[in-house]
């Protein structure tokens, strides 16, 4: 299944910073919203991702003075992203090699996606129920 089926069936408000706004802010939304990551926008196009690493990485290198730079000082970039077509499994495999929780979904130069490896695994695990009812209820009727 491709990430185009899993991001379909979602609300499509992406929360997001710019490179801009401050790294408070963005900590904020991150802990507003209860997520890990935020994309960093520039326009429709994403300039990084903004994450809770990044945050705790620049908190303990500079201390709380961080806090009052740009989000674009920061952030991870250039983001790895994927698109729409991606198989669902290729996302989450891409995203343990490179050791990284959330993947933007692109549709040419703009974002139409965030997914994390929480979605991936949601999804991976509605497979295996889903295959492991099919034979349970073929061991019953045979």
């Amino acid at each position: 299944m491709s990430v185009a089926k899993i991001i379909a069936s979602r609300d499509h408000t992406i929360v997001s910073c710019t490179p801009q706004d401050s790294v408070l802010l963005a900590a904020k939304l991150l802990a507003d919203k209860r997520i890990g990551a935020l994309p960093v926008m520039d326009g429709d196009g994403i300039a990084g991702i903004f994450s809770e690493r990044d945050l705790l990485y620049c908190v303990a290198r500079d201390g709380a003075a961080i806090l009052d730079r740009a989000v674009g000082d920061v952030m991870t970039s250039p983001a790895i992203t994927i698109d729409r077509d991606t198989d669902a499994l290729k996302a989450l495999s891409l995203m343990t090699r490179r050791r990284i929780r959330h993947l933007p979904v692109m549709e040419g130069e703009k974002m139409v996606g965030f997914v994390s490896i929480g979605d991936l695994v949601k999804h991976r695990m509605e497979i295996i129920e889903a295959e492991a009812q099919q034979m349970r209820d073929y061991i019953t009727t045979a």
